[in-house]
């Protein structure tokens, strides 16, 4: 069965004038598609572990794209889940803002641009048309997450990415900010 990592294998393989027009008889729809196909783009360990986990922790250097192995997993749940809630939690505001959705691997980049969230900076609030919501929260106020339920949590650095369904997770939130299994 072909899958994103063979492709991608067979095609860095062909001579820039075979890739170039591979990329030449996709149409102009398939062209854009193809840009924003994480999966084919990604590292390996840039994806999420398969199975059934409930702390996906990215322990690597600068450079590694940590940040977009996180925004392209929140777009992934977003896109396919319209309950989902989460929580973008960084060292201050601006650093979330800046870096998790405005940044070059932020959440307003990497998806296409009808797949785009509605980012309302008022609200620190990014939206999808399917209803997923990212509220942005500083580690500097913590007290902030109480209060509203989230199903997902991601936060930069030593926070790691806190994923889906996690009964525990860091004890980042406490029990009554989650919304409970979603399975």
């Amino acid at each position: 069965m072909m899958n994103d990592a063979n492709a991608t294998e067979i095609l860095a393989r062909l001579k820039p004038r075979d890739r170039k027009l591979f990329v030449s008889r996709l149409s102009t729809v398939e062209q854009q598609e193809f840009l924003y196909r994480w999966p084919f783009w990604a590292r390996p360990e840039q994806l999420p572990p398969d199975g059934d986990w409930s702390i996906w922790l990215i322990m690597a250097g600068r450079g590694f794209g940590k940040t977009r192995a996180g925004a392209e997993w929140v777009r992934h749940i977003a896109e396919g889940d319209g309950s989902a809630r989460f929580a973008l939690v960084g060292a201050n505001y601006a650093e979330t803002r800046t870096v998790m959705v405005e940044g070059e691997s932020g959440l307003l980049l990497i998806a296409p641009p009808k797949q785009r969230p509605v980012w309302e900076p008022s609200l620190k609030r990014l939206t999808w048309n399917n209803g997923a919501q990212a509220h942005l929260y500083s580690a500097a106020e913590p007290e902030g997450l109480r209060g509203p339920q989230h199903s997902h949590g991601c936060g930069p650095g030593a926070q790691g990415v806190v994923p889906q369904r996690s009964p525990d997770p860091y004890r980042l939130f406490d029990s009554s900010d989650r919304a409970g299994d979603r399975n």
